[in-house]
């Protein structure tokens, strides 16, 4: 009887040992995915710098050289020739001009980097965005969000296999804009997912990176009372988020 009783007051200890275990090793898990997640993120930015900088000395190294060629055809009195050099040099300037301009500098930078990253592999994006000057949302966090949602969307359209040629069907849609009194943000991007999915179902099961972001960018929208809604259509994936001004 005394051994009864001895166990059955054991029970509750050993059940409690047992959970606190689980939760410390949980804890111990969730804290490495964390950190790797943070490192993914920190490699990211430092590739985002590192592509800048690269665009910046190439564009560094053309002006040397149409300089250099500008002072010839002075130097030979090739007016027309130098006109014509000039108009051309502006087409070109016209062209590779990618900056966006959104009225919010932080946003700004995020979707120059990501939409440059994202051109570089082969990705054709299309962009229209324009923010007004005063949000509820702080510009870390907008960054954020947007940032996460280019991050998912370049990575499922890099899973696309190029074709001939070097083309592929790899495509981004961005808008960013007023709708209803709200701030309205829909990124639209191809995927290789052939089949639809449960959108709860894609979320819960995203692991590492993928599956953070999404996590990251549900918080932030939560904070700030705001919508999110994604369409998981074969082919084609979507999110749509609207954020109270």
């Amino acid at each position: 009887m005394n051994h009864y009783v001895l166990l059955v007051s054991l029970i509750p200890i050993v059940v409690i040992i047992s959970v606190t275990v689980t939760i410390i090793v949980l804890k111990k898990k969730y804290d490495r995915r964390l950190s790797d997640f943070q490192d993914s993120v920190l490699r990211k930015q430092r590739d985002e710098v590192q592509n800048i900088y690269q665009t910046m000395r190439a564009w560094r190294h053309d002006y040397h050289n149409h300089i250099q060629s500008i002072k010839a055809m002075l130097s030979m009195d090739k007016r027309e020739e130098l006109d014509n050099y000039l108009d051309n040099l502006e087409k070109d300037l016209d062209s590779i001009d990618i900056a966006i301009r959104t009225g919010n500098v932080g946003l700004d930078a995020i979707l120059s980097s990501k939409v440059s990253i994202a051109r570089k592999n082969s990705i054709e994006v299309n962009c229209t965005a324009k923010v007004p000057g005063e949000l509820k949302i702080t510009d870390v966090h907008l960054c954020a969000i947007v940032g996460n949602l280019m991050d998912n969307a370049i990575e499922a359209c890099e899973k696309i296999p190029l074709g001939e040629n070097g083309v592929a069907t790899r495509f981004i849609r961005i808008y960013i804009g007023l709708f209803k009194n709200q701030l309205y943000i829909s990124i639209t991007n191809s995927t290789n997912v052939k089949k639809r999915q449960r959108v709860t179902e894609l979320v819960t099961s995203k692991i590492g990176e993928h599956g953070f972001g999404l996590r990251r960018i549900d918080k932030l929208v939560d904070k700030y009372d705001g919508y999110v809604n994604r369409k998981n259509e074969p082919g084609v994936f979507a999110t749509e988020i609207m954020l109270p001004l």
